[in-house]
C-alpha cells in the first residue's frame, strides 16, 4: 500500500516541475542617458544597471552598458517624433535576461558614469516585467544629470612654491562628450568657479574659463603660503546639470 508520504513527495515534486516549465525568459534592453546629452556608454566606461525586485531586492540581472553614444543628430538636433527610434543596434545600452515564471514588480538601477565615481550619480525607476514580454528597441531609457569634472591641476597633496597658482579642470558631459566655446555643448553657457577654502583666510573663488582645447578649463590666483582645499564646480542654469570635485595641495 502505497503511503501518504508517497502521494506527498510526488504532488510537492509535481507542482515544482510545473512551476519550472513555466518559467519564461524575457528581454530587457536598459540605457542611460546623460542630461542634455547622449548615451553612456563604453568610451566612458558605461552605466552600471541593476534590475532587482521591488519588494525583496533580489537582483535578478545586473551589468554595464556597452556601445557608442549614439547619433548625434538624431538625439541632439532633429525633432523627435512619437513612436520613432532614438537609438539604433549601436547604440550603448544593456541586455537583460530575466526568468520570470509570473508578473514581477521589480527597481531598474543606473549608476552613471560607473568609473568616475565623484560624478557618479543613480537614476531609477519601478515598472512591472511581465512573462513572455520583451523591451526591447529604445527600451527603458535613464536620465542622467550632470557633468563629470576631473581637476587636473593643482596635483592631491602637493606643494608649490610659487604664490600665484594655476587651476585647470577637464569638463565634460556624463556622456563623455566634449565642451568648448560655441559647441553643441557650448563652454559660454556653463558657469564654472574654482572656490579655495584654508583655515586662515576666507573663502576666495576664481571664474574659470574653456581655453586651448575642448573641455579645459583654467583660472589663475595669487596665494600664501599654507594648505588649502580645492572646490571646482561647473552649473548650467539652462538644464540645472551640476557637477564637482575637489582636492588638497599646499603652498610653501
Amino acid at each position: 500500500m502505497i503511503s501518504n508520504k508517497f502521494y506527498r513527495f510526488f504532488y510537492v515534486l509535481f507542482i515544482a516541475v510545473t512551476v519550472t516549465g513555466s518559467a519564461q525568459e524575457i528581454e530587457v534592453i536598459v540605457r542611460a542617458q546623460a542630461g542634455d546629452a547622449k548615451f553612456i556608454g563604453s568610451s566612458i566606461g558605461g552605466a552600471k544597471i541593476l534590475i532587482k525586485d521591488a519588494l525583496t531586492n533580489e537582483i535578478l540581472s545586473e551589468g554595464i552598458t556597452r556601445g557608442s553614444t549614439g547619433n548625434t543628430d538624431k538625439i541632439m538636433k532633429e525633432p523627435h517624433q512619437r513612436g520613432e527610434r532614438l537609438t539604433d543596434e549601436k547604440t550603448a545600452g544593456y541586455k537583460a535576461i530575466v526568468t520570470l515564471s509570473e508578473p514581477r514588480f521589480v527597481t531598474i538601477e543606473a549608476y552613471a558614469p560607473w568609473n568616475k565615481k565623484q560624478a557618479r550619480v543613480m537614476s531609477s525607476t519601478q515598472l512591472w516585467l511581465l512573462p513572455g514580454k520583451n523591451i526591447t528597441g529604445d527600451g527603458i531609457i535613464l536620465k542622467i544629470p550632470g557633468f563629470v569634472v576631473d581637476i587636473v591641476h593643482p596635483q592631491t597633496h602637493q606643494k608649490y612654491s610659487s604664490s600665484e597658482i594655476e587651476f585647470k579642470a577637464n569638463i565634460v558631459m556624463m556622456c563623455g562628450c566634449p565642451v568648448s566655446k560655441g559647441g553643441l555643448w557650448d563652454a559660454n553657457q556653463y558657469e564654472v568657479t574654482a572656490i579655495i577654502k584654508s583655515e586662515d583666510t576666507k573663502n576666495l573663488t576664481v571664474q574659470m574659463k574653456q581655453e586651448g582645447r575642448s573641455s579645459n578649463f583654467t583660472g589663475k590666483l595669487n596665494l600664501e603660503k599654507g594648505s588649502y582645499e580645492l572646490i571646482i564646480q561647473a552649473f548650467d542654469p539652462v538644464t540645472g546639470n551640476t557637477g564637482l570635485d575637489r582636492t588638497n595641495f599646499m603652498v610653501d
